[in-house]
């Protein structure tokens, strides 16, 4: 990066304490790539922070039984259905914050700011209500066997009854991010998940006064780790020192902007709602092959997660730079943006990569050795590791279309990817051609190596340049 040390070393530490603690707050204009460090860092420290979160969780509960652990594989499959209504109106909320920033409009980012929390809220009490009144109806429609149903629905109606935390930490951290306040979001995800780690042995074990809930715990502790973020994440937008500070004056209906921000949102909740109900059903497959194939497999997604969330921490820093670049009428700065970090993005992962093809099995190991579990989860490490270099542009180029505002391009994308393609060639290698779980694993890499390929070919294009939001 350009730094003005001769110590390179010291240029970084500097560089890397400027971002963790927000004091660059111009990304229109100066260098691209210092620009992009300085969104990145906080940002890949963030999504670090959630990936973190999901292997203690795992590491956790691994302990209790492989029930357990397939429990939290079945609700996560299940909660991957909020997380898309959290990043479909946070994506919204990203791109009409930064367009507006980018405006030199910080009344009008405080606005949609307050509107995007409200749709979220409302979002988060109807599935909530759901999750709270049907955890174990929830558990069976997955294929959970009655053992399972029995030891883990009170995770589920947990997480997917307090599924609030999940949708307001999500959108608000989107706010930060699209204001370039990124190290407040950061901050955020390290309050939540330092709690949930030090909360997560005491209500899964047990300690003093607390009985032992088991993998209702971690339900438990994730809700308290999440919602003590969130209230952080309040204070920080009614008394902190970010570039978009509330008001109670603010907090008024707006039905202009509000349309506006459902609007962007339909487009980016149907991209993501294709993407994780895809998940839900190559889960359902999966399930077929008993628990300790789908405990092996949802491992190897929590240990995928911890290298998956810094490279969307990176897409995240892309959305940021094109959405103010656009704000500012700098498209072409917004577009060599995108390609510089995923050139960034691709050297990561590709390191990545070898790391889980060389020890796939260690890693597996580490969280649970019966054999099985082992295999499978190593396999589905391994297979999927070959397309993370395609990840990598593939994930920076469609964040790039939702900071642009764009968010029907990538629907269409993951609709022809994961509906088109994946499903039907998972179901056909796991259940008619008899390649079991690995026919889910190739289904999953080659998806997103058409997923990379299409959104470059279509992002060439630049109709997402004019994009009006």
């Amino acid at each position: 990066m350009t730094l003005l040390n001769n110590n390179p070393f010291k240029k970084f530490f500097n560089a890397f304490w400027i971002a963790v603690s927000g004091k660059e707050t111009e990304f229109t204009s100066g260098s691209i790539r210092k620009a992009i460090f300085m969104l990145s860092i906080p940002m890949i420290l963030e999504m670090l922070m959630e990936s973190i979160f999901a292997l203690v969780d795992i590491a956790y509960v691994s302990q209790v039984s492989v029930n357990a652990v397939a429990t939290i594989g079945l609700t996560e499959s299940v909660i991957t259905l909020v997380y898309a209504l959290a990043i479909g109106l946070s994506m919204a909320a990203t791109a009409v914050v930064a367009r507006r920033i980018g405006e030199k409009d910080v009344q009008g980012a405080r606005i949609a700011a307050v509107q995007a929390i409200s749709l979220g809220i409302l979002v988060a009490v109807v599935l909530g209500i759901v999750g709270i009144l049907y955890p174990k109806e929830i558990l069976a429609l997955m294929g959970g066997e009655p053992d399972l149903i029995e030891e883990g629905y009170g995770y589920t109606q947990f997480l997917i009854g307090g599924n609030i935390t999940i949708v307001l930490l999500f959108m608000i951290n989107a706010i930060f991010r699209g204001a370039g306040d990124a190290s407040i979001a950061m901050w955020a995800l390290v309050l939540s998940n330092g709690l949930n780690i030090i909360l997560d042995p005491i209500f899964i074990f047990g300690w003093g006064p607390i009985p032992e809930y088991g993998v209702m715990g971690a339900g438990i502790a994730t809700n308290i780790g999440r919602g003590t973020a969130v209230l952080f994440q309040l204070g920080i937008l009614f008394f902190g020192w970010g570039k978009i500070k509330l008001a109670l004056q603010d907090l008024v209906f707006n039905l202009k902007v509000m349309m506006n921000l459902v609007k962007v949102s339909l487009g980016g909740i149907a991209q993501f709602l294709i993407g994780t109900s895809s998940w839900v059903f190559l889960m359902r497959i999966m399930s077929e092959f008993g628990s300790e194939v789908l405990a092996g497999y949802t491992i190897a997604i929590r240990v995928m997660m911890f290298t998956l969330m810094p490279s969307w921490g990176m897409s995240n820093a892309a959305a940021t730079l094109v959405g103010q670049n656009l704000g500012a009428k700098q498209p072409e700065r917004a577009e060599i943006s995108v390609w510089k970090t995923g050139k960034y993005n691709a050297y990561f992962m590709a390191v990545v990569s070898l790391v889980y093809l060389i020890f796939a099995k260690k890693i597996i190991a580490a969280f649970n050795a019966t054999p099985s579990v082992v295999e499978n989860g190593a396999l589905c490490l391994q297979i999927i590791a070959l397309g993370y270099v395609f990840y990598a542009y593939g994930m920076v180029v469609t964040q790039a279309f939702n900071g642009a505002g764009d968010t029907r391009t990538p629907t269409k994308i993951n609709f022809v990817s994961f509906w088109i393609f994946q499903l039907p060639f998972a179901y056909i290698g796991a259940m008619v051609l008899g390649w079991g779980a690995m026919g889910v694993f190739v289904a999953i890499t080659l998806a997103e190596v058409l997923l990379a390929i299409m959104a470059i070919i279509w992002f060439k294009k630049g109709s997402w340049k004019q994009v009006q939001v």
